[in-house]
């Protein structure tokens, strides 16, 4: 969840970012080879990205990031790999795969641990806190801080992508508290990013969430185009679907 897109000085990440936000994870992590650190930190990066918006590739996950634990010498690698651990637990969870809930927090915990203040792994560490208090303890005081510490290092870092996923979580938790304009405008922020750096497999969620802010007919307007890069990318990510699925003939809609 972390990048920006922007790689046109090295032709292998500018191909495994086309691949990623294409949702080809296993294609982009067949270019990267497993015998570094980073590459290696990278390639399990990009499977458990897939689990995330797949809910399947779970054992390819758990062997990548386990060779990634194995190479990582420094304190710096060592927390990122602990950050794309604790994420592994925190999708198995959500997706109801198994509570490895605890294993999310320790995990996450290690990696503040290990993390320099101020390095651009701690962005995405802060975030992915802050959707564990969100949506594993439902505590959104605790989500809201730590996206909006996420949100403002990676501004600092000009982590464009990241940045797209703080907008989106922060307008989520005002579009709860009845806050539409500040949640219109978040989520309008997260698309505009992603379409920008064509992150093509976060579009459809995107304008999902805005439509949620939108009247008609624009709301409607936006879902179809979502439906139409879901079904573009083959049903991905799955648990859209139930958000797009068309009412039931005869339900009454506002």
């Amino acid at each position: 969840m972390s990048g920006n897109g922007t790689t046109d000085d090295d032709p292998v990440q500018t191909a495994v970012w086309r691949l990623r936000s294409r949702a080809c994870w296993a294609d982009a992590a067949a270019l990267l080879p497993a015998d570094r650190a980073a590459p290696a930190l990278q390639r399990a990066a990009l499977l458990v990205e897939r689990c995330l918006y797949t809910e399947r590739g779970w054992a390819e996950a758990e062997d990548a990031l386990r060779t990634a634990e194995a190479l990582a010498h420094t304190d710096e690698e060592r927390g990122a790999a602990a950050c794309e651990r604790g994420q592994l637990a925190y999708t198995a969870t959500l997706h109801g795969v198994r509570d490895r809930a605890d294993e999310a927090r320790a995990a996450l915990g290690r990696a503040a641990a290990l993390l320099p203040p101020g390095s651009r792994g701690r962005a995405l560490l802060d975030f992915r806190r802050g959707l564990v208090a969100e949506n594993l303890a439902r505590s959104p005081q605790a989500a809201r801080a730590a996206y909006r510490r996420a949100h403002a290092s990676a501004g600092a870092h000009s982590d464009a992508l990241l940045l797209s996923f703080t907008w989106r979580h922060l307008a989520g938790l005002a579009l709860r508290d009845g806050e539409l304009a500040d949640a219109r405008h978040g989520f309008a922020e997260s698309l505009r990013i992603r379409e920008e750096l064509g992150y093509l497999v976060g579009t459809a969620p995107a304008l999902v969430s805005l439509a949620d802010t939108e009247e008609e007919p624009e709301a409607s307007r936006l879902r179809e185009e979502a439906r139409r890069l879901f079904r573009l990318l083959g049903g991905v990510p799955t648990w859209l679907a139930r958000q797009l699925a068309p009412p039931a003939p005869g339900v009454a809609t506002a």
